[in-house]
């Protein structure tokens, strides 16, 4: 099984570190490998800092970098990889009109159709936004969200296999697969694979998630504060949603390595690096950052400031309000994914809302507290989106797997922030 993407940008020669179990050969030559298949690739290379999945020139299927900087996800075979090809080509489908759908593309990275070399035309791609695009030392996490990873047509084989990777995957609902960490003081980045995310027990799961938010010097209760806001979001539209079902599909958790600005307004920079290219091609009209660490002008997402001021103006309701769709729903959702139910979007509480005031304050933002930043000073950047959808299937009830993970996973983000 594909277990996930790990979207992100090029790299090449940054130290790194790995930790738990190794990973199988050093950056220098995973490089080496991505260069020997650039000539049938059309200029694409494997990408170079996946956290998790399979990986190209290892697994049969693999994610590459375009020289345009999107991200390239081989499709799987049937019908896992038809299955996800037709997941976005519905949710981006240019006439769609369904407030739910169109709610959930806030909440996933851009998809730009699909690609394929000329060298290799039957050789399918899904060609995707790289939403680490904008972070100069991105750290990245991936963690699979349910309570199975498996889903209803699966063997009881690959059930069986599946329980025994994490048999506490019905009870904790999250399993992390992978993550990298900047470390602000020797300028290298820690690497965690899927055996660390394995050994992880109920006892442990806090500590071992709270070392993706550490990086070296501090604990970037910052970055954690955004997170658990943007994990809200995606719970909400969970919450008012009863069309799909989502199985081994993952959150990609990316926020900005370099720390935020010091009160005195001094920002920590590490040696300046250069990457493979400097050049941008464009796959559409929008202006997409190549990555060359170079900050571009470009729309960024909230910064903490404008997240704590929408909370205060009591921001809770879905991106579309109480609009609806109706469409019906097929009898064999595994053969017609097309034909998916809206349910209504209504108003909802914030998902655990009640303390999440206190929580922005106790991480620095907020209005005439001691730690409110300078305006001019840059908030945390944070980007959590869904990645993995081999696996959807339509439904009539409520993703309750889902939402019970996802519920889980604030609560131990809670526990970490206020640690």
């Amino acid at each position: 099984m594909f277990e996930c993407e790990a979207l992100g940008r090029l790299e090449i020669n940054r130290p790194m570190v790995n930790l738990g179990t190794c990973l199988s050969g050093s950056v220098k030559e995973k490089n080496a490998q991505g260069g020997s298949q650039a000539a049938h690739l059309n200029g694409c290379v494997p990408l170079s800092h996946q956290v998790a999945g399979h990986k190209y020139g290892v697994d049969k299927v693999g994610i590459l970098q375009h020289p345009d900087g999107t991200v390239l996800k081989q499709l799987q075979p049937p019908p896992r990889g038809p299955r996800e090809m037709q997941f976005y080509s519905k949710i981006y489908a240019e006439d769609c009109g369904d407030p739910c759908l169109l709610d959930l593309q806030r909440h996933l990275p851009k998809y730009f159709g699909t690609w394929s070399s000329p060298e290799s035309p039957n050789e399918l791609y899904l060609k995707l936004e790289d939403v680490t695009r904008r972070f100069q030392k991105p750290c990245i996490m991936d963690v699979k969200i349910g309570q199975k990873s498996y889903d209803p047509y699966a063997s009881q084989e690959k059930r069986d296999q599946q329980i025994k990777k994490y048999p506490l995957m019905e009870e904790i609902g999250f399993l992390l697969l992978g993550m990298r960490v900047y470390k602000v003081n020797s300028d290298e980045y820690h690497s965690y694979d899927q055996h660390y995310g394995r050994g992880l027990l109920k006892d442990t799961i806090k500590d071992g998630l709270s070392k993706f938010f550490s990086n070296g010097r501090s604990l970037r209760k910052d970055a954690i504060a955004a997170s658990i806001l943007k994990v809200q979001n995606i719970l909400r539209w969970f919450e008012c949603q009863s069309q799909l079902t989502f199985y081994a599909s993952s959150l990609l958790f990316v926020y900005e390595g370099l720390p935020p600005p010091s009160p005195e307004g001094h920002v920590f920079r590490a040696p300046p690096e250069k990457s493979a290219a400097d050049a941008c091609c464009e796959p559409n009209e929008e202006v997409l950052e190549y990555n060359n660490n170079i900050q571009v002008a470009m729309p960024l997402d909230y910064s903490l400031s404008t997240m704590y001021a929408m909370y205060k103006k009591g921001c809770t309701r879905g991106h579309h309000g109480n609009a609806t769709g109706a469409i019906t729903t097929g009898p064999n959702p595994q053969e017609d994914n097309s034909t998916w139910k809206c349910s209504g979007l209504v108003s909802a509480a914030q998902p655990n809302g009640n303390g999440i005031k206190a929580q922005l304050e106790e991480a620095g933002v907020g209005e005439g507290g001691r730690g409110e930043p300078h305006p001019e000073q840059r908030a945390s950047e944070v980007e959590v989106r869904m990645i993995d959808f081999a696996h959807v299937f339509s439904s009539e009830s409520q993703d309750q797997g889902y939402i019970y993970g996802l519920k889980h996973l604030l609560e131990v983000l809670q526990q970490i922030l206020h640690q």
